[in-house]
């Protein structure tokens, strides 16, 4: 299978349960990681035939690898190893124009008018008993209005049934969704509404009732702490990066204007300020509970090295610059144990690294794509 045909490789899953994963028009390919991120010796690789194309929704794989769940234009689907369908929850088409409940991929395959819809997105709860999807209604069958934009809805993993389901009041260009790392009944959307918005949704299911936290302001959700008890944010405009309890409020004294906190580049030229703008990259996470990683990526890259930063949240070190043994083009993931990964100029690699003061990483070891 040629580079051009799949996606970069990706690390997901939480300590214990690390996945290496890449994803082709045809199929989703996984193989389990120990922490120490090597492959284990006694997990064979899993392969997920695809229902439709990489460019028509997105995924996520279970925590145990058992299933694949693709968030589609028409619908969510679990699908097996073996490429059976255990379970599909259709729900309204993710081409705004379009009013129709589809039966099949095959009914808009080759339309032109649906090669560019929005879309939604799924995520597996800690245990992988639940996954949450976040649709655009309505489902073909339910009590919500018609009109609802856009749906929130928790599944049994198992078979897919609707346990609970909320109006998400967005309307989606994209989303991704964040697991508690602690609590299994605890789920985090980020809605994308591209310049229109970034709704932040923070979901509590109790096994009978869903309860959603709609957090104010435009925020992207880019990482939650190791404990589950604090959400690193950055606002839609890029010039606010945030750590927040919980419920969303800003942690005082944890909140940076980029303007006031952002060095200039080094590389950029003298001058109005004005002309050399700075602002956060939507990228980064928890490197541990105290420590984050954020990036300047976008703003750098016309003045020449991208740059990457680490906060200490106690407030001792301020924003450091992370210095890496060889220049780096992406922008990261925080992995959440002390670690984090970029992916390789190529894009058929990933480097994760450690880290082991501010001014000293280095790399852990390099994963190579799957094909």
């Amino acid at each position: 299978m040629s580079s051009s045909q799949a996606g970069p490789p990706d690390i997901a899953g939480l300590p214990g349960r690390r996945i290496l994963v890449q994803r082709s028009d045809e199929e989703i390919v996984v193989q389990a990681l120990d922490d120490a991120f090597v492959a284990r010796p006694e997990a064979s690789v899993v392969r997920f035939p695809a229902p439709w194309p990489r460019r028509r929704g997105t995924w996520e794989v279970a925590p145990d690898v058992s299933v694949a769940v693709f968030a589609g234009v028409h619908a969510v689907r679990a699908v097996e190893p073996s490429g059976a369908t255990r379970w599909e929850v259709r729900h309204g088409c993710w081409y705004g124009a379009c009013q129709e409940i589809h039966e099949s991929y095959d009914e808009y395959a080759d339309r032109q008018d649906h090669r560019y819809p929005d879309g939604g997105s799924v995520g597996f709860s800690l245990d992988g008993k639940l996954v949450w999807a976040h649709v655009r209604g309505p489902l073909p069958e339910g009590e919500l209005n018609p009109d609802t934009v856009d749906e929130w809805l928790v599944l049994d993993a198992e078979n897919g049934r609707v346990l609970a389901r909320v109006n998400a009041e967005a309307a989606a260009a994209g989303s991704f969704h964040l697991a508690h790392p602690t609590d299994p009944h605890q789920m985090g959307l980020s809605i994308g509404e591209g310049q229109d918005g970034a709704p932040l949704r923070w979901g509590r299911w109790d096994g009978q009732k869903l309860d959603v936290d709609y957090l104010e302001g435009d925020l992207c959700l880019l990482s939650v702490s190791p404990s589950g008890e604090r959400l690193m944010t950055v606002s839609h405009d890029q010039d606010s990066l945030a750590v927040r309890d919980s419920r969303g409020a800003v942690v005082e004294g944890l909140e940076w204007d980029a303007e006031s906190v952002i060095p200039r580049h080094s590389d950029a030229p003298s001058g109005d300020d004005d002309e050399v703008p700075v602002y956060w990259d939507w990228a980064g996470g928890f490197v541990d509970e105290g420590t984050l990683l954020v990036s300047t990526v976008e703003c750098d890259e016309e003045w020449g090295q991208s740059r990457h930063w680490l906060f200490d949240t106690s407030g001792t070190n301020g924003l450091v610059p992370v210095a890496y043994p060889t220049p780096v083009s992406c922008q990261p993931t925080a992995l959440g144990n002390g670690a984090w990964l970029t992916l390789s100029e190529s894009r058929d690699a990933l480097h994760v690294w450690v880290l082991h003061t501010p001014e000293d990483c280095c790399t852990r070891r390099v994963l190579r794509r799957l094909w």
